[in-house]
């Protein structure tokens, strides 16, 4: 009976110190293990930390670039902390100032743009009329994930909210721009033919109108039967400077329906009011 307990006894023996053979190569491996795991996370905490060293220097001299145009070396080392990488971050600020510059330029479609502080340009929009130039309007706009118009010098009755949503401004920047600017080009146009005829036709007198210039009321005396008539020019498309309907009245019935004032009536519907009127003069129909 003691020979096969023996055997028991050594065969348990030797399995015990195979298992804690077993366990300390398993712990050995595990502590293999955890010594690479901590050795990764170390090296991607020192590539995070020299990251965002990276970038907030880089979102610096890029503040700066925009503020000045072209900082001088000494401001850059000095937001660098003295870093080598100075000149390498500079470069790296004028080329996200260029893509920002870029994209504008693709999304405005020629329009003159100018960088804002932060994530922003300003589009200006000049106006002419008769190669006459007038007023420039300005969009201060945000270039985030969103799209966003700022502040602007716009005319509080242009439809701007209307043009956002109606051109889609996220998706087609150029087209809004381009039918915003038909909107000032024609608002302008209708205002300084109002200011021809003020300055050239004194004869004429101006009833009514309105900050917009979409109506224009005016009193034309008939040369020799000293009769008034009265002129309402109706601008319904706000795109043009032409107006969309005209309305002559006259104390003289027979008179609006008359061939020479139809003439007139289509004249007024094709051609600018104060070219009209001074076609109107020519042919003897007003004073």
């Amino acid at each position: 009976m003691e020979e096969p307990r023996k055997d028991v006894l050594g065969h348990l023996a030797m399995l015990e110190m195979k298992v804690n053979h077993f366990a300390v190569k398993q712990q050995v491996s595990c502590e293999k293990e955890h010594k690479a795991t901590i050795q990764a996370l170390l090296t991607k905490r020192d590539q995070l930390k020299s990251e965002i060293k990276t970038t907030t220097s880089l979102q610096k001299i890029r503040t700066l670039l925009d503020k000045t145009g072209v900082p001088c070396q000494r401001d850059v080392d000095d937001l660098d902390d003295g870093s080598e990488n100075s000149q390498l971050l500079l470069l790296m600020a004028r080329h996200t100032q260029l893509k920002d510059l870029l994209y504008a330029h693709h999304l405005i479609g020629g329009y003159d743009v100018l960088l804002t502080e932060g994530k922003g340009v300003c589009v200006s929009m000049a106006t002419a009329y008769e190669s006459l130039y007038l007023e420039t309007y300005n969009l201060e706009v945000k270039l985030g994930p969103k799209i966003r118009i700022s502040r602007h010098n716009i005319p509080p009755f242009i439809p701007l909210e209307m043009l956002v949503k109606q051109e889609n401004l996220q998706t087609d920047f150029s087209a809004f721009l381009d039918t915003l600017s038909q909107y000032l080009n024609a608002y302008v146009g209708r205002r300084q033919q109002l200011n021809f005829i003020k300055e050239n036709h004194k004869s004429v007198q101006l009833m009514e109108t309105n900050a917009f210039c979409t109506i224009l009321v005016l009193m034309l005396t008939v040369p020799g039967k000293d009769i008034a008539v009265l002129c309402t020019l109706e601008y319904n498309n706000h795109k043009r400077c032409l107006p969309t309907r005209v309305k002559i009245e006259s104390k003289d019935t027979v008179l609006p329906s008359s061939p020479q004032w139809r003439k007139n009536q289509a004249l007024f519907l094709e051609t600018p009011v104060h070219r009209a009127l001074v076609t109107l003069k020519k042919t003897g129909s007003i004073v």
